[in-house]
């Protein structure tokens, strides 16, 4: 009686345990450096190999949160503005305007990222972009009691199914910086009806994982925690205009009823969030410089065969394009051109324009 009483009083244990896990802790990141070495087309980068980071939770220094403290102007908890640091939002989307310039936030959000577990595959502070390796949410892992015993002896085996990883842009606005996080997501799901073989593919940018590593990005940069969690939560977002699909002399467009500066944010958080590669951006000219692998140049499931060691794809180049966004007054228009700068009317400038039109209704 007495032993069946010790396993029950157990299990009760490690039952509540893993529900504080659950509602305490939703996000504890593990580098996916573990996978066999990987076949990656050009325009993709190799996941890193490294040993899981300590997990702060998007710490902030006591330095930092004091002049957040200091520096924070006497308003309602729900104010969209502490310090330096304000939230902006159009629709669903929502990004960052700090007072510093770009040079002095890199070194901090290239910190950040690490502190949350990852490794930076892309950091190039000329363009200011940084995207971390694919990670996996180890959160979301049952915390039953065997994992409890024997987890950190043989985690390989655990698996969430789920691969993560995130781009970070930073642009810079006025006397100031625009700071944006974009999500890309993988599943591992079966290939066939026995269900003894997987691969990876796409899954759905997740906008509430983009919006707690904004919020925890606030508070690396000096805002306090509770504030975070207030500035995310308050005003109601302003509907965001829906993006038509049209042909203006034989060229295929999108069609935003937007000013240039809503319609350029967006555009880039789309780009982002697609899996572009974006080598260069001229503001002034509305033009993002990418590279981008045509669907059908990739054999089925290019994901799948990237992360199921499949060898389809890996001598394919990518296309040099521009993704070009001009305004007139509060309409926008986003079109694609060739490395030349002519306008494209290809299939593929056709799927990219519907591409970026599916992301951004």
């Amino acid at each position: 009686m007495k032993t069946l009483s010790r396993l029950a009083l157990l299990a009760l244990a490690a039952s509540l345990a893993a529900c504080s896990v659950f509602e305490s802790d939703k996000i504890d990141y593990k580098s996916a450096g573990k996978v066999p070495t990987l076949e990656v087309p050009p325009d993709l980068t190799q996941l890193t190999k490294d040993n899981r980071y300590a997990i702060p939770g998007g710490g902030v220094s006591a330095n930092a949160m004091q002049a957040g403290l200091a520096n924070a102007p006497s308003q309602p908890a729900a104010a969209n503005v502490i310090g330096d640091v304000r939230m902006e939002r159009n629709g669903t989307q929502r990004w960052l305007v700090v007072d510093r310039a770009p040079e002095q936030l890199w070194d901090s959000i290239r910190d950040f990222w690490q502190e949350n577990g990852f490794l930076l595959t892309t950091d190039q502070r000329n363009i200011g972009i940084m995207e971390t390796d694919w990670a996996e949410n180890r959160a979301k892992l049952p915390q039953d009691i065997i994992r409890g015993t024997l987890g950190k002896l043989v985690d390989s085996i655990y698996s969430t199914g789920e691969l993560d990883r995130f781009r970070t842009r930073l642009e810079k606005s006025g006397n100031g910086t625009e700071i944006f996080v974009t999500h890309r997501g993988m599943i591992e799901v079966y290939s066939n009806s026995a269900k003894d073989q997987t691969v990876w593919q796409p899954r759905p940018a997740d906008p509430e994982l983009e919006n707690e590593f904004l919020r925890r990005l606030m508070v690396k940069l000096g805002v306090p925690q509770e504030q975070s969690k207030a500035m995310m939560a308050a005003g109601a977002p302003a509907a965001a205009q829906r993006a038509v699909v049209s042909n203006e002399g034989g060229v295929p467009t999108v069609r935003i009823n937007e000013s240039f500066d809503r319609a350029w944010r967006r555009v880039g958080l789309t780009l982002d969030r697609t899996g572009f590669t974006v080598e260069d951006r001229d503001r002034a000219a509305g033009t993002y410089f990418v590279r981008y692998v045509p669907p059908d140049r990739k054999e089925p499931g290019t994901w799948a065969k990237i992360l199921s060691f499949g060898q389809a794809g890996k001598d394919l180049k990518p296309l040099k394009l521009r993704v070009q966004v001009k305004s007139q007054a509060d309409v926008s228009t986003v079109s694609v051109l060739t490395e030349a700068g002519a306008p494209d009317t290809s299939d593929n400038a056709k799927k990219i324009v519907q591409v970026i039109a599916d992301d951004m209704k």
